[in-house]
């Protein structure tokens, strides 16, 4: 593989990661399709384990919190590309709050991601979740 093509893939895997987090604040659940694969597996703390884009969407649909905001904040960034599949892994910060209010809870969380080449881009395969921390106010 080039260098040219292993900076690119990881540069989408990066952008792929952003797409997640603009998804999940802004509620986007019929843009999942740009993110997750179709035979996406998840496991967390906060919903479990669970298979398929369908069943995923269902869930967070179902999770939603009226009038409760998020801000998902992706850092740590790390990306080793296998051909068409990579392991990534990232923090992320997570912010909830009302409209013009301060966070009333707060998390840090580690995820560690099997993101594939699909025909459309990258996109997450599956993703284990690891709450490191939480503050609740």
């Amino acid at each position: 593989m080039s260098t040219n093509t292993l900076i690119a893939d990881r540069i989408e895997i990066a952008d792929l990661f952003a797409r997640l987090a603009r998804l999940l604040d802004e509620k986007r659940w019929e843009d999942a399709a740009t993110v997750f694969a179709d035979d996406v597996a998840i496991h967390s703390p906060r919903n479990g384990d669970l298979q398929g884009i369908d069943n995923l969407v269902g869930l967070m649909r179902q999770a939603e919190v009226a009038e409760e905001h998020t801000q998902h904040v992706t850092t740590d960034l790390l990306v080793d590309v296998h051909g068409d599949q990579a392991a990534a892994s990232a923090n992320s910060l997570v912010y909830f709050f009302r409209e013009g209010r301060a966070p009333h809870r707060r998390s840090g969380l580690r995820m560690a991601c099997t993101v594939v080449r699909t025909q459309a881009g990258w996109r997450l395969r599956e993703s284990r979740t690891t709450l490191a921390w939480m503050h609740e106010e």
